[in-house]
């Protein structure tokens, strides 16, 4: 699998020179495609900055990012505008639905924005909605549905036209376990079934067995890597445990 994302000695830097915050100190890696892959560390570690730097929120201080062959820390505004509508798709934690639309027209909107015909947005968000299984409340709007029902509603909109990138942050954070689990199954399944590609940042060990491979970064640094290969979950799940207590916390503490 050639790589998707490829993040080359990032570095990022807040304040002046009189009190000067390193985030991210050097950070390489990749994501290749059709990779289900997450991002974990200790609170202050540098994994939202990383994921708002390759989200093109913010901006490197140095360094490259490269996604589906493009340097983003080479693009002005109108190119990242344009290559974040066209390229990559958004979940959070806090859903972000529109409170006036239904669940089909929430789908629906990145690609009325985009002006795909109306034939091609209604099979697009019912074959999409099916992967979910949300067909069923697809005319409901979010406050008729669980936090289950919107976070899928909310993963919908993110893949819905095809992004070559997902980022997800914390998706399954405002949760119940049934629902995270219901979720995190449906990644697996876009991953598999439709070659998505997701990179999730989440602080919950028992979410991040669900992946099929883990970056850990601790001070902005590369910590360490795991790949779950061919073990099983709960064997994945003892070693994800295992680098947490590393990193200097227990489970509780990786945010």
């Amino acid at each position: 699998m050639s790589a998707l994302l490829k993040a080359v000695n990032i570095e990022k830097y807040y304040g002046g020179k009189s009190n000067l915050t390193k985030a991210l100190d050097g950070l390489s890696f990749e994501v290749r495609k059709g990779e289900f892959v997450g991002i974990m560390g200790a609170s202050g570690s540098g994994k939202t900055t990383l994921l708002n730097c390759i989200s093109t929120i913010d901006k490197a201080t140095s360094g490259q990012i490269w996604i589906n062959g493009k340097d983003i820390t080479k693009m002005g505004r109108a190119a990242i505008s344009r290559f974040r509508r066209e390229t990559l798709g958004f979940i959070f934690q806090d859903f972000n639905l529109l409170d006036t639309l239904t669940g089909y027209e929430n789908i629906a909107l990145a690609l009325t924005i985009m002006k795909k015909p109306v034939s091609h947005i209604d099979t697009r968000v019912r074959e999409v909605a099916g992967i979910l299984g949300i067909s069923e409340i697809l005319s409901r709007y979010p406050y008729q549905m669980s936090g289950g029902q919107k976070q899928r509603v909310a993963s919908a909109r993110a893949i819905v036209a095809d992004p070559k990138l997902v980022l997800a942050d914390e998706p399954t954070g405002a949760l119940d376990s049934k629902a995270s689990k219901a979720l995190l199954e449906s990644f697996r399944t876009l991953v598999s079934d439709q070659g998505a590609t997701i990179l999730m940042v989440t602080h919950d060990p028992y979410a991040a067995s669900f992946l099929k491979r883990i970056i850990f970064i601790r001070d902005g640094k590369l910590f360490h890597e795991l790949a779950r290969g061919d073990e099983s979950r709960k064997g994945f799940f003892d070693r994800i445990i295992e680098v947490v207590s590393l990193l200097g916390g227990d489970a509780n503490d990786i945010s």
